[in-house]
């Protein structure tokens, strides 16, 4: 394995890290909830009385921060190496797994291994494993 030193950029991924756990810190210590994004967007299915406007402003944040950012900088461009069929797969396995793990990678990746969560320790290790898993599958074995 080798890295691109020419496209590596350690500056703007720090910046990027730094500014998730300001907002992660933020939204627990003046709301008092973890930002899982898939209980976030769960918790819309079926909305308690009064909890949709906070959920809404939190999804609307994630869909125009880019608009928004790329206003000030060039939006790099995606290249995505899988057709329709395997995203969609993709897709559904990483909702089952968010399910069956109560909370998905910004739940317990981000908040729950802040707040030093052992359950959290445990679903991130699991979802690092299965992604190591996966990819080895998928490029050593099947060649895909």
């Amino acid at each position: 394995m080798t890295i691109a030193w020419s496209t590596f950029t350690p500056w703007s991924a720090l910046a990027g890290g730094v500014l998730i756990g300001i907002a992660a810190g933020m939204f627990v210590l003046f709301n008092g909830r973890i930002a899982g994004i898939s209980g976030i967007l769960g918790g819309l299915l079926k909305p308690a009385k009064g909890d949709a406007a906070w959920r809404i402003a939190f999804i609307g944040g994630l869909l125009i921060a880019p608009l928004v950012y790329a206003l000030m900088a060039t939006l790099p461009m995606p290249q995505i190496d899988a057709g329709y069929g395997a995203l969609i797969l993709a897709g559904l396995l990483v909702g089952i797994g968010t399910s069956y793990g109560s909370g998905c990678t910004s739940g317990h990746g981000v908040c729950g291994l802040s707040r030093l969560s052992p359950r959290s320790l445990v679903a991130t290790a699991m979802f690092m494993a299965a992604g190591f898993v996966t990819v080895f599958v998928i490029r050593h074995l099947i060649n895909a």
